[in-house]
């Protein structure tokens, strides 16, 4: 059903008098329907709806209505106001189901727009057997409408301000824009990334296809395409032409992250190829992989890209390149490509690969790079340190030379050097020339250190996202389109639109720490953007704008002094003030080294780095306590310790107010959607949903009625990009609250809205990135010692505080926010924590400091602080034994400090004087707050490599060597009782005494690594003693809290452990000085922000001023903040059970126990053996937990819990398994009943899911709680065990679970020895049941007994429902029963079923049945009829009928109109079809698997398959009430029979080449049992998509050699053959399914013709088969088989062959009846299916794909019928004669001698692809009017595909080749006109190109023929232009064709031929024969020699002709008068000769 609503007209003209009445018609493949006129109206509204019904076909790509506005007449014609053309490509491609039309200009007859425009709605619902077909171009066809409305005058209107969504034919406002769905492609700009893809590298395989080019520019050019991707480049064959077909397929594997795939270009080149000279470029075209993936499919099909010339942007349009591109990641299906056979004439300018309405224009990006500031220390201080030895003064902080790349689309452009500059200022513009809308996204700049001698060092890298920081104005109706909701916003949306612009603003850098080493930094590659950079690197300050059609006159200049001043605004400095309490640090799990943490934002608070002012960034060092059961924690208690930063920044707090204020929504609304999934999960009532659904749009409603932005008219330094962002976000705002308004009234089906609410959110988060954030992360850094160890990034944004409004403070301001640290580039990813913090921060401008005291929580005090240090000589304490210690000094004893030299900063002053104050977190004793606890002491001993053990020097130290008490001096605390005796600690690796050995290592002379054997070299050796000890009364004796001994610390050495009891061997002491400071002026915690600088210390003289910098932060002063009251909670964590974990041991099982963790507590579960599902049921009760602050506080925030799950090992270490957090409910109120309920949670490992965990947890306040308030104690299991209470745990119902086991397959060997006697254990819910064994695998792999039945008690609730494990033990010799296999099932919904429905399908095949009631004899009687072997066998074949039945209509000659039936083709696999149920209606197929997963990245490895069913339904738990009956019941003999199987290839599509020229010869190899057969004879050489047609024959024994392996190898002559792919198909699965796979059921039943029947039974014996399965009585067939009945249902024969051709081959009627009604039962008909090959290196990429079908026929029914023949087609032999008669009008390209213009004209012929073959007619000499007489004759063979109509070409590639390669090409004719020179070049006058198959009528007289003639030439002429024909059918054709040059870019007329063009077949061509030029035979017709003018000949051969023609002609009146002169002078001169003579005889007279 096609439905168009027709809505609105705007604009209407008006007519000369009144208005018009308009009524819209809109006619539909020939079909016309109207709406209602509208009386006297310029703007109409009809929104009338208007039915097209598709009757059954579906819409193609070529589909499109027209829609006709007239003004109605009551009396006479309507007269036309406008029409257009909409085409519907979008719709026929599936993807959207309705797509608006908005504004879509009517043209008038004239083809002129007149000004109106029309908006419509086109709703489209394809037929129910349709697929959506992905060739379609999704986004295909964006000109809606006829192009002659738009037209190319105003390109130069859309300027920068109006956005390229126009971009070229029309400004953006005009209102002939063409109509944009607005589903459209955003045009690129803002591209949705919400691709979930895994941050590991995986298998991609770009696979680009060259089809060909068009209009490309230049003369007689040989093209060459090159493709370049991810460093690889592969070139086409050369062509020739500027139009050549070149029809390659490259692949490129590229094994990347997906986001470093992603930004890869593509950059595809068209040269021009010179065999001697570098090759020129044409033209190119570059695109990121990324915008390829984005696409629906991942593919661009069959699109036109523009070639342009990168340098020069003034050359326009190079041509255009057609291609298809296809992004295949792991586990895709690449889309197939089909060639539409009207494509070949398609239009170019339609299937662009940008929308219409936006032309490519060239644009400069202008990024102007002013400064950078805080670049760290990039070189060594060698010199620095030389210079300062001489006196000089050395400058450390600027060793930095920097400069910054930009690179983008692959070009790359730097800055100059700045030398020696930590800050340095560029102040250069740098101009990036690009063709726009880009199809590149990032910008990327990356700041170099130049270094002299070696590489240059990255400093950092960032990237500006085009796509963030520009909009096409598109995105905001798509929002739109899915809702048919008519959206009036269209002319806001034009508004929104703007071109990339960026800044001033600075971007961040992040990379590696700062501190500057000597050494390769191992975190060097976080500098190049890959990976999260943990550290702050600096800033840079740039600027982007971009220039529409402007010009570049320099790529790098300097930036104007003007431009500079601008930028000063946008710098200005506000001071910031940060503010982190750590309120716990736990989760440690490596103790050692003090640690202390940093807090950072930008340079400010780094400790290490000098250039700052010294802040008390840093918290105190503290010791890390154990707690009791596995972590360790800081023992702050209730004194946090806190930091403060000030830091100087720009003030954007507009740009993350916004920010804010969206991510607010978004998190709301993410809540309420996870909320609403949970519920659709859990299957609540449909109420409940729709009130959590309510929930969830009222609350977004009333979000986004409040949704707000900051002003920005308030703030100077608002740049462009502000305002525009503000726009689009308040608009795309406005657009998601009209949707939610209209979903809220209209939507009926909650499911159905879930992705809208997901596409909100994605769009929501979209708006919030803001790309000019330049305020820095905070950076907090864990240091343990002086070492940086990990680190956390905390986005400003998130704890900014706001004045504007609540939304618009970060989530975490002031709010204690739990983080997970990591390591920095840590290559377990995660695997462990380093440490869990909560932490507090607040953020914001000092001038709203005074805010911080409504957020700040206990009392904050401020303290300097020094030690007092003793040592003990001589039994007295004193500081004479001080060895290079002061007698007051800081913390680490290093620093000297003095009283009376600290001086308070500005602002504060002394409270009181100094005062001993011990630490506090020295009186808590690690055992605060457990019940249990073991204190443990290291017992030591040493020795002389191999001497005697003696006890050590310090015989008892702790863990980390430092001396402790002795078990005998160690007293059980008061309120303790010892559990037990000391012990030593065996479960360590440890020997069996307990030791553990190892060797001393200087300086402190302590092993660094311990092992548990013995060895000789061992000195040092340690036992762990551990003594358990309990709590036996609440109430401590009310001890001192604060001993005497006046605070004194003692330690044994001057090292770091101290403690508080004097013992026997201390050496030393020492005691804390502390004096509290207030602030003098103000009250109130910000008073804290005061604190700048440091404390005023006395510097000793002698140390330098290097020195002072490493001591910063000692003399910073303290800043605590105390609590005054802690609060006691009680926690409860449900531990319920775990599912899907990851296997980790060789047994392919773990041995689960989980750690959990709350604060700085922890406990154990148990540990559950050998499972990967766990049920733990287990309560863990946390007693009394200690918690500082606010109960209301830890109430909205609670801490989370942690589980991390370990695989308990009896050897070696326990290995992590994941982890998962949990919020806990927090019930401040006991007495009020909240139940907790048990949820999923996800275990995460390495970033990657690793199962899932059922759990809850409850956090109870026990503050006015007596324990009588709290919850019972839950039922014991053992002693310790609680289980999960009732009420909590999932309610259960007593369940059955009946298994058939089938049988076992393909089972791998298990320790090297073969699977033979396995026995399959079933598991679920704890039960457990098992099968008898298989005696011999061998022969019978089924189960002898096939039902096994389990009662299980399984939960209510699908969500908790335990998995189905499946074990196979083999029963070995010796009593041994190892695991070789194991399965976990899931999802148990799938098999749940009703047990008291009749069974119609019972489970049961038709073809089991069979083989039970295995008849005696079969007899077959094929009725005998005289075989007709006539004609038209010949004309159809197999091959017709599967060109048929894909419709490709061309190839399948007559076959469809002689009524013959067709085939199924399926685009996949037959188990993919749904309505098959994969073929597992019998049993499904299960994969068993062993192993531990080692690495995540390979999947455990497959040992073999179980094949079973499973039924599952309740029980009544009632013991009266009788069972149900089993659902399981008649089963076919699980017994092997023989079976004959035929395999058919087709052919195969797109293989992935396996030859370095790109191609592969491909041949099939088959597979089945032992058999193999191998077709290698036959390889198709040189191709990727060969037609094999070859038939196999093979007989099997099923279920054994159930598995079909079809492969496709690459034939090699001298290496290995490679498989290209295989395929593999469980032949046992379609033996057994009902729906008969067997032998597929054609359309009829023919007796002979190439549908001849080809099954062992006939259809009357199958249906009778069928009705029998089905428990129907059989079928009643009347005698003359007219009429049939079945299971009470009478059929008809007239009625299936009604209208249908009866032809000769049909079988009888009854047969043909019973095929009908067999056809109708869902069976699986005749067919050809797609399937994908693989291949082991790249499992989940598809490797091709082959069609095929296979037939299988049990022996046991008797002989099958003849197979099908389907050799493939042979081309035939065709001869094209082009007789070349005349030309004129010739270019005279020579001057002769004599001046005239003349040429030389031969004419040269040859068919693409056959260059070898070139013909060329005799020379046409000294033709002066560019005339030239022939009659030549050319003769061309070639071979041809009439059914494909493409030429076959085969030759060889190279010399060296074996084989020729094979080319389909379209056949074409090139001719042209050349003037021969005997002694330089030929020159060439001009060519045509004909495509035989769409021939250029020519023209008949040489008068009519001009340029007008040719494709892309024609004027408004074109639509008088005479259809072009086929030649093929044509036969003839004679007249004359024009031939063009190109000069100055423009095509010219270069000469006329007259020619006759013949197509004759081989037969004929010896019926008739021909010779070449004039050559014998000289006929058919005769060719006479050409009547050329005497002047034509050559002038060397013919001297005498040339001085006939050339000397007489041109000079006969000068010859003529020189002979009279020379007559006249020969005359004169012998008259003056003989003169004198004369007269002196004369006058002498001798002879008178």
């Amino acid at each position: 059903m096609l439905r168009v609503i027709v809505e609105t007209a705007s604009g209407i003209p008006k007519k000369k008098l009144g208005n018009p009445d308009p009524i819209a018609a809109v006619v539909f493949r020939g079909e016309k329907k109207k709406t209602k006129a509208v009386h006297n109206e310029l703007n109409p509204v009809w929104n009338e709806v208007l039915e097209f019904d598709l009757k059954g076909s579906s819409l193609d790509a070529s589909s499109f209505i027209n829609v006709v506005v007239k003004d109605y007449e009551t009396i006479g014609k309507d007269k036309l106001i406008g029409s257009t053309q909409i085409s519907l490509r979008d719709l026929a491609s599936g993807q959207v189901k309705s797509l608006p039309f908005k504004n879509v200009p009517l043209i008038n007859d004239k083809q002129q727009a007149i000004g109106a425009a029309i908006n419509l709605l086109v709703g489209y619902e394809p037929p129910a057997n349709t697929v959506p077909n992905l060739n379609d171009p999704p986004d295909g066809d964006m000109s809606h409408v006829d192009a002659g409305g738009t037209d190319e005058g105003d390109e130069g209107e859309a300027d920068a301000e109006g956005g390229f969504q126009g971009g070229g034919p029309g400004s953006p406002t005009s209102p002939n824009q063409p109509g944009k769905p607005p589903g459209n492609k955003l045009v690129r700009i803002s591209r949705k990334r919400n691709r979930a893809l895994a941050n590991k590298p995986q298998d991609f395989q770009i696979r680009i296809r060259v089809i060909e080019a068009r209009q490309l520019p230049g003369n007689n050019i040989k093209p060459v395409v090159k493709v370049n991707v991810c460093g690889q480049t592969h070139r086409t064959r050369i062509r020739r032409g500027n139009n050549p077909f070149f029809d390659e397929m490259f692949f490129y594997n590229v094994n990347l992250l997906p986001s470093e795939l992603f930004d890869e270009s593509i950059s595809l080149r068209v040269y021009d190829s010179f065999s001697l000279r570098s090759d020129s470029l044409v033209g190119e075209f570059k695109l990121d992989v990324g915008f390829i993936y984005d696409e629906p499919g991942h593919a661009i099909m069959r699109k036109w890209l523009l070639l342009s010339d990168t340098d020069d942007s003034n050359s326009g349009a190079r041509g255009y390149l057609k291609v298809s591109i296809i992004v295949v990641g792991t586990g895709d299906e690449p889309p197939t490509e089909r060639r539409e056979l009207s494509d070949e004439q398609d239009d170019i300018e339609s299937n662009l690969l940008l929308p219409a309405g936006v032309t490519m224009r060239w644009a400069i990006l202008t990024l102007k790079v002013y400064r950078a500031e805080d670049m760290p220390q990039m070189d060594d201080a060698f010199v620095q340190t030389v210079k300062q030895v001489f006196g000089g003064d050395g400058d450390r902080k600027n060793l930095v030379d920097p400069y910054l790349e930009v690179s983008f689309a692959g070009k790359k452009l730097c800055t100059k050097i700045v030398e020696k500059n930590a800050n340095p200022e560029w102040n250069q513009l740098i101009n990036l020339q690009v063709k726009f809308p880009s199809m590149c996204e990032r910008i990327k700049l990356t700041l170099y250190d130049w270094d002299r001698l070696t590489r240059d060092d990255a400093i950092g890298t960032t990237f500006l996202n085009l796509s963030t920081m520009s909009s096409s104005g598109g995105e905001i109706e798509d929002t739109r389109a899915d809702n048919n909701a008519v959206s009036d916003l269209s002319t806001a949306a034009s508004e929104i639109g703007f071109l990339p612009a960026f800044g001033p603003c600075y971007v961040n850098l992040y990379g590696s720490p700062r501190e500057f080493t000597g050494m390769p930094d191992p975190y060097d590659d976080l500098n190049f953007g890959k990976g999260e950079g943990v550290a702050y690197r600096g800033r840079v300050l740039v600027e982007l704008s971009t220039q529409i059609d402007g010009k570049v006159d320099k790529s790098l200049d300097d930036i104007s002094n003007d431009d500079i001043l601008v930028a000063q605004k946008y710098q200005r400095r506000r001071k910031y003030c940060l503010c982190a309490v750590f309120h716990s640090a736990c989760l440690l799990q490596e103790p050692g080294e003090p640690i202390q943490f940093e807090v950072s934002i930008g340079n400010y608070g780094n400790k290490l780095d000098s250039t700052c002012k010294p802040l008390s960034s840093t918290t105190q060092y503290s010791f890390a306590v154990f707690d009791g059961n596995h972590y360790y924690y800081l023992p702050w208690a209730d004194t946090k310790p806190v930091v403060i930063v000030t830091s100087y920044w720009e003030d954007i707090s507009h740009r993350l107010h916004s920010v804010n204020v969206l991510l607010f929504i978004a998190e709301r609304l993410e809540s309420n959607l996870t909320s609403l999934k949970t519920a659709i999960i859990a299957k609540v009532s449909e109420t409940r949903l729709a009130e959590i659904w309510l929930k969830l749009i009222n609350h977004l409603i009333e979000d986004l009625n409040s949704f707000q932005l900051p002003d920005l008219e308030s703030h100077p330094n608002v740049t462009a990009l502000d305002l525009q962002m503000k726009k689009l976000r308040d608009a795309a705002v406005e657009g998601i609250k009209q949707m939610a308004g209209s979903i809220r009234e209209e939507a009926t089906d909650v499911k159905a809205t879930v992705s809208d609410i997901e596409d909100w959110v994605d769009r929501i988060r979209q708006l919030a990135e803001e790309p000019q954030n330049s305020m820095p992360d905070v950076i907090i850094w864990m240091l343990r010692g002086e070492k940086r160890v990990a680190f956390a990034r905390v986005p400003a944004n998130q704890i900014l505080y706001s004045d504007f409004s609540e939304q618009a403070r970060g989530k975490h301001c002031g709010k204690t926010q739990t983080i997970f640290m990591q390591y920095p580039l840590d290559k377990n990813k995660g695997v462990k924590i380093p440490v869990q913090l909560r932490v507090n921060m607040w953020l914001g401008l000092s001038a709203h400091e005074k805010k911080f005291n409504s957020f700040s929580e206990g009392n904050f005090s401020v303290y300097a602080e020094m030690y007092e240090n003793q040592a003990q000589v001589f039994g007295k304490w004193g500081t004479t034994g001080l060895v290079g210690r002061h007698k007051f000094s800081n913390v680490t004893g290093k620093v000297k400090l003095k009283q009376e030299r600290f001086l308070p900063p500005r602002g504060w002053e002394w409270e009181e004087d100094w005062f001993v104050d011990p630490e506090r977190c020295l009186l808590t004793e690690a055992d605060a707050g457990h019940t249990e606890f073991t204190d443990e002491v290291f017992q030591n001993e040493t020795r002389f490599p191999g001497g005697e053990w003696k006890p050590a020097a310090e015989p008892c130290t702790d863990v980390n060597g430092e001396k402790a008490q002795s078990p005998g001096e160690l007293d059980c605390p008061p309120g303790w009782t010892w559990e037990d005796d000391w012990s030593f600690d065996s479960n360590r690796a440890v020997d069996e005494r307990g030791w553990e050995y190892g060797v001393t290592i200087p300086p402190d002379n302590k092993p660094k690594s311990w092992v548990a054997a013995e060895k000789m070299y061992h000195v040092h050796r340690r036992k762990r003693l551990v003594r358990p000890r309990k709590k036996t009364s609440e109430k401590m004796p009310a001890t001192e809290r604060r001993e005497p001994g006046e605070g004194w610390e003692y330690s044994s050495l001057i090292g770091w452990k101290f403690h508080r009891k004097e013992r026997s061997s201390d050496t030393f002491r020492r005691r804390r000085w502390r004096r509290k400071m207030v602030p003098s002026d103000r009250i109130g915690a910000s008073a804290i922000f005061r604190l700048e600088g440091a404390l005023g210390v006395d510097v000793d003289e002698k140390a330098s001023k290097t020195d002072a910098a490493k001591v910063f932060g000692a003399n910073t002063p303290t800043v605590s903040c105390h609590f005054s009251r802690s609060y006691l909670y009680h926690l409860r964590v449900y531990v319920y059970q775990g599912k899907n974990l990851c296997a980790m041991d060789k047994d392919s099982f773990s041995d689960p126990y989980a750690h959990v963790s709350f604060l700085h507590l922890s406990k154990t579960t148990e540990v559950i053996r050998s499972t990967l599902n766990p049920t733990w049921d287990q309560t863990l009760i946390f007693e009394d937990i200690e918690i500082y602050g606010d109960p209301q506080t830890i109430a909205q925030n609670p801490p989370d819990v942690v589980l991390e799950l370990y695989d308990s090992d009896q050897v070696g270490k326990d290995e992590p398994m994941g982890r998962c957090t949990c919020p806990p409910i927090v019930k401040l109120n006991p007495s009020v009943a909240v139940s907790s309920k048990l949820l999923w949670f996800p275990v995460t490992k390495k970033g990657r899911s690793a199962g899932e965990v059922l759990l809850a947890a409850e956090l109870i306040l026990k503050e006015k709680v007596n324990d009588g308030d709290l919850p019972l104690v839950p039922p014991r299991r053992g002693e310790k065990l609680y289980m999960v209470p009732q009420g909590i745990r999932p309610v259960v119902q007593l369940t059955a679970i009946e298994v058939l086991t089938w049988g076992l397959r393909n089972m791998k060997t298990y320790q090297l020895a073969t699977v033979c006697s396995p026995s399959l254990i079933v598991e679920c819910g704890g039960e457990i049941v098992q099968t008898a064994v298989i005696k011999n695998f061998k022969k019978n792999p089924n189960f002898p007994g096939s039902v096994l039945t389990l009662k299980v008690l399984l939960p209510k609730e699908e969500m908790y429902t335990p998995p189905i494990v499946l074990k196979v033990i083999d029963h070995r010799p010796f009593g041994r029963k190892p695991v070789v296999g194991q399965c976990t099932i899931d999802c148990l919904e799938a098999f749940r079923c009703d047990p008291y429905r009749i069974n119609s399908e019972v489970c049961m095949s038709a073809r089991v049945a069979m083989i039970n009631a295995s008849h005696g004899d079969v007899v077959l009687d094929i009725e005998e009829r005289p075989i007709m072997k006539t004609e038209e066998e010949e004309a159809v074949d197999w091959w017709s009928k599967f060109y048929a039945s894909i419709g490709d209509q061309e190839k399948c000659g007559p076959y469809l109109k002689k009524g013959y039936d067709k085939l199924q083709v399926y685009n996949c696999e037959l188990e993919e079809i749904a309505q098959f149920q994969g073929l597992t209606d019998f049993c499904s197929t299960f994969k068993l698997q062993r192993g531990k997963t080692e690495d995540e990245e390979e999947d455990p490895s497959v040992v073999g398959e179980f094949k079973g069913s499973f039924k599952i339904y309740p029980l009544s738990d009632d013991p009266g009430v009788t069972a149900p009956p089993r659902q399981f019941k008649e089963l076919p003999e699980s017994v092997p029979q023989e079976c004959l199987v035929r395999i058919y290839v087709v052919r195969c599509i797109d293989l992935q080449p396996k030859d370095t020229n790109g191609l592969c010869d491909p041949y099939i190899k088959i597979a089945l049992g032992r058999k193999s057969l191998d077709d290698r004879d036959n390889y198709k050489p040189n191709t990727l998509n060969p037609e094999f047609g070859r038939m196999f024959e093979l007989s099997c024994f099923l279920p054994q050699d159930k598995d079909l392996k079809i492969a496709v190898y690459d034939y090699d002559l001298l290496s290995r053959d490679e498989k290209v792919g295989e395929t593999v198909i469980d032949l046992e699965n379609r033996l057994l399914s009902r729906f008969r796979p067997c032998c597929g059921l054609p359309e009829t039943y023919c007796v002979s013709g190439i549908n001849r029947w080809r099954d062992q039974l006939k259809p009357s014996q199958i249906l009778q088969n069928v009705a029998r399965v089905r428990g129907v009585p059989p079928p009643r067939i009347e005698a003359d088989g007219s009429s049939l009945t079945l299971s009470g249902t009478q059929y008809n024969l007239q009625d299936f062959e009604a209208n249908t051709v009866i032809h000769a081959h049909l079988g009888p009627a009854r047969e043909r009846l019973a095929l009908h009604v067999l056809r109708n039962q869902g069976l699986v008909p005749e067919h050809v299916e797609t399937r994908t090959l693989c291949s082991s290196h790249q499992p989940n990429l598809s490797q091709g794909q082959i069609q095929m079908w296979v037939d299988i026929f049990p022996k046991s029914l008797g002989l099958p019928g003849p197979p099908c023949e389907i050799t493939p087609r042979k081309a035939k032999k065709y001869f094209l004669r082009a007789i070349i008669w005349n030309t004129t009008d010739v270019i005279l390209d020579e001057t002769s001698i004599t001046g005239e213009n003349m040429s030389d004209i031969y004419v040269k012929g040859w068919m693409p692809g056959m260059e070898e073959d070139k013909q060329k007619t005799d020379v046409h000499y000294r033709s002066l009017d560019g005339d030239g007489n022939f009659n030549w004759r050319f003769i061309f063979g070639f071979e041809y595909l009439p059914a494909e109509q493409l030429s076959v070409v085969s030759r060889k590639e190279h010399i060296w080749n074996l084989d020729k390669t094979e080319y389909r090409i379209p056949p074409k004719l090139i001719i042209q006109i050349w003037d021969n020179d005997k002694f330089s070049l030929d020159d060439y006058l001009g060519s045509v190109e004909l495509d035989l198959l769409n021939l250029i009528p020519p023209a008949k007289t040489p008068e009519k023929c001009s340029l007008k003639m040719l494709p892309g030439m024609g004027g408004s002429a074109s639509s008088k232009k005479p259809q072009p024909n086929s030649l093929f059918s044509q036969k003839s054709v004679r007249g004359w064709w024009p031939c063009a040059i190109e000069q100055d870019g423009k095509r010219v007329l270069g000469g006329k031929v007259e020619m006759t063009l013949e197509m004759v077949e081989e037969r004929e061509m010896q019926e008739r024969p021909a010779g070449k030029g004039r050559d014998e035979p000289n006929m058919n017709p005769k060719l006479d020699q050409p009547n050329r003018p005497d002047t034509s000949f050559f002038w060397f051969t013919n001297p005498c002709k040339t001085m006939k023609f050339i000397v007489w002609r041109r000079f006969k009146w000068i010859f003529i008068l020189g002979i009279v002169l020379l007559l006249v002078l020969l005359f004169l001169g012998i008259m003056f000769y003989s003169l004198p003579n004369y007269i002196s005889m004369k006058i002498v007279k001798p002879f008178s």
